[in-house]
């Protein structure tokens, strides 16, 4: 163990990719700032790289939750309880998440200097994030889990619709048992392959978040931000303090530093601030995970779940933006007209799971239910929200990582050994240097 950890760190630093990952934001952003036209027509690395790591979420997820499951015969209801205890963590931190953007925007009041006649607002910016909010009521949502056919949800790469099928195949193979040892089997070599497929597309990586961060820096500018500089700020401020603070808080109580799983998903937060996307982070996050002590059937379950029903960015964003919008207006909410805000964010939060542009969409379908805050009001944070996109999947990203370590620990399934090694550095050097024997 000690000569691989050596190994590890005798690599020379440009190989890290984590460190790949940071030059290539950087030179993005240079590419962006001085030749703006160049930045935009970037733009097809950034796109290729996501299409590509999408391409692979679906299998990924279907193999880890499925065999999951199924090497869990002998006890199956181990798998529901821990569902459950994954909904009821997301439901409560998710719930807190919303409240603290909204006691934030209440308190500092980010938008009350803007005064921005409604009259001047152009609401075509905005129909068509409007259009596909109305589109987001309960019954739409629960209709469109369930998959057109089998093979709909890999070729659609809906990350609610392939748990649908993982969850009951997994069900399936653990009740035939033994007559479902060769199956299970093919499944257990399929998913090592696959994850061997994800490190190599992740080799790519740097090209993609370069691409990615010269389109945003040349297409929207540096300068574009100055004029909303209060609510970007604020917004970042936000998720720094609940990362910190909330999550934080709750590492701490289940024996980890917040600090130390940072770093050690150090790679991965680089490449969601670069990609702007944190299901490009996915695969990585769920064998990362597991290298941590959380054990394989808790990573399957709770990291995918947590990726539609855990937006703990996207939420604090919706109740910030909502009420940066109307102080920007002029227009004064009451606390009833904030709860009912509230309570309407934490249902469309899950009913845009799988949704592009989720957290923009979400917002419309938010701001529908107070009619005396126009939707078109959207158009203020429009040219910032692509900067802001960044700080939501980087929190949602955090408090997924967060979740699934806690609801390892509460089923007894989290090995404390591995999981300081890994927050030590420990394993990650070991990790490094096997990827680098296998290569």
């Amino acid at each position: 163990m000690a000569g691989k950890g050596e190994a590890a760190r005798a690599k020379p630093l440009w190989t890290q990719l984590y460190l790949q990952v940071l030059a290539a934001i950087v030179v993005g952003a240079l590419v962006g700032y001085l030749d703006p036209s160049l930045g935009v027509a970037l733009k097809p690395l950034g796109d290729a790289f996501i299409k590509l790591v999408k391409m692979i979420i679906a299998p990924v997820i279907f193999l880890t939750v499925t065999t999951g499951i199924a090497h869990m015969r002998n006890d199956l209801g181990k798998a529901g309880g821990t569902a459950a205890k994954a909904f009821a963590y997301f439901l409560v931190v998710s719930g807190f998440a919303l409240v603290v953007g909204l006691v934030v925007a209440n308190v500092l009041q980010p938008g009350a200097s803007m005064h921005i006649d409604p009259a001047s607002l152009d609401p075509g910016k905005v129909k068509d994030y409007a259009a596909k909010a109305e589109k987001l009521t309960v019954v739409g949502f629960l209709m469109d889990v369930i998959p057109s056919s089998v093979v709909s949800p890999f070729t659609e790469g809906n990350i609610l619709q392939v748990l649908f099928l993982a969850i009951p195949f997994g069900i399936a193979l653990a009740l035939v048992g033994d007559r479902a040892a060769a199956a299970l089997g093919v499944l257990d070599s399929l998913a090592q392959a696959i994850f061997r497929l994800v490190a190599i597309f992740m080799r790519a990586a740097p090209i993609g978040a370069l691409g990615a961060f010269a389109f945003t820096v040349g297409s929207y500018g540096i300068g574009s931000i100055l004029s909303l500089a209060s609510l970007v700020a604020t917004f970042y401020g936000t998720s720094i303090l609940f990362v910190l603070g909330v999550l934080g808080t709750i590492a701490a109580l289940n024996g980890f530093s917040i600090l130390k799983l940072i770093r050690y998903l150090k790679a991965e937060l680089l490449l969601v601030l670069g990609t702007s996307s944190s299901e490009a982070a996915l695969p990585s996050l769920l064998e990362k995970m597991e290298r941590a002590g959380a054990a394989k059937s808790v990573v399957g379950l709770v990291a995918p779940l947590g990726y539609s029903f855990n937006l703990d960015g996207t939420n604090i964003y919706m109740t910030l933006a909502s009420l940066f919008i109307a102080q920007a207006l002029g227009i004064d909410l009451s606390l009833s007209q904030q709860l009912l805000l509230l309570g309407v964010a934490m249902l469309s939060s899950k009913g845009a799971a799988g949704v592009t542009g989720a957290g923009f969409i979400t917002l419309a379908a938010t701001l529908q239910v107070v009619p005396s805050v126009p939707v078109a009001g959207m158009a203020l944070i429009l040219g910032v929200d692509r900067f802001m996109s960044e700080c939501r999947a980087l929190t949602n990203f955090v408090g997924n990582a967060v979740a699934t370590i806690v609801v390892s620990r509460w089923e007894g399934q989290l090995d404390r050994e591995r999981l300081r090694a890994a927050l030590d550095g420990e394993a990650e050097d070991a990790g490094d240097a096997a990827s680098t024997a296998k290569a």
